[in-house]
């Protein structure tokens, strides 16, 4: 499957100022910008510059960014799930993980994720895959935003929404381990019925093997 990336871009005005969000951003130019240093939530911003430009050197990979005229102050990820994840079991092409989301406190509120999310829909090769994204409460910022995980729940389907993605039933032992996780589904018009059909699978394996467990005896 060829992995196409259509670059668009936006402007957003803030009290903070005028935001640029374009994407998908590659390597060579994400290099020509600073990473906040309060970027940190999945690891210190060096670090996490690191690997978001690792990730747009991916096939698949995509970085849609948030920026000042020379500072990067959020960003999004795209690209295919963790080979150790249940996610990656049958190795779909069409299948891609918005793996991290983030915003520096100073300019969140102010429309910036759902701007990154709105962006990444504009490119049409979008429609060809099946995009998720595992949401768990242990990761959320509940005390910086001082929200209840309820409340907090509310605001990323209300922010994942602005890139069509939805909540998704599953059986994955690790979203069900607390009612608050949710796996967040959008399916491109453009998918096939198979990928469909082997995504439904994919949702609910725990039910699918005890069901060819059995049938196997």
């Amino acid at each position: 499957m060829e992995h196409i990336k259509t670059y668009h871009s936006m402007e957003r005005n803030t009290e903070q100022g005028s935001i640029f969000i374009e994407g998908p951003v590659p390597s060579s130019e994400l290099k020509k910008y600073h990473f906040h240093e309060h970027l940190t939530a999945f690891r210190r911003a060096p670090q996490q510059f690191e690997a978001i430009q690792n990730i747009a050197e991916f096939e698949e990979g995509r970085i849609i960014i948030a920026r000042t005229r020379d500072t990067i102050i959020g960003y999004v990820t795209y690209l295919h799930p963790d080979p150790l994840e249940r996610w990656s079991e049958f190795k779909m092409e069409d299948l891609i993980e918005l793996g991290a989301i983030e915003i520096i406190p100073a300019y969140r509120g102010a429309g910036i994720a759902s701007g990154l999310l709105k962006l990444s829909m504009r490119d049409d090769y979008m429609e060809n895959y099946i995009i998720i994204s595992t949401e768990y409460y242990w990761h959320w910022d509940l005390d910086g935003t001082r929200l209840s995980v309820w409340d907090y729940r509310k605001v990323m389907e209300k922010m994942m929404a602005a890139g069509g993605l939805s909540p998704a039933p599953t059986d994955d032992p690790e979203i069900i381990s607390h009612p608050a996780n949710c796996l967040m589904v959008r399916i491109g018009e453009n998918v096939p019925d198979t990928s469909i059909n082997k995504f439904d699978k994919l949702r609910f394996l725990q039910r699918h093997q005890y069901r060819n467990m059995r049938e196997g005896f």
